[in-house]
């Protein structure tokens, strides 16, 4: 799996960190900015699929990239 950084304002981690951890949802900072990356991305495709912007090729996440990672993040979830 590729690793990138990100530059976040220390609110933004701040809130982040609540959600980890022993009493969070999620077990590290990673699987916490993967989750919200999926859900954004599925709601970007959702919003285009209304708008009648997804063109299958790939181009705006179409072809069924949406369902794809709702299935990874419910694997990940197990």
């Amino acid at each position: 799996m590729p690793k990138i950084s990100v530059e976040i304002p220390a609110e933004l981690l701040a809130d982040l960190d609540e959600h980890v951890g022993d009493d969070g949802k999620f077990v590290n900072r990673s699987d916490a900015v993967r989750a919200s990356i999926r859900k954004n991305l599925d709601l970007l495709d959702e919003i285009d699929a209304r708008h009648d912007r997804l063109t299958g090729d790939g181009a705006t996440g179409g072809s069924g990239e949406a369902t794809e990672r709702g299935r990874a993040a419910e694997d990940a979830d197990e």
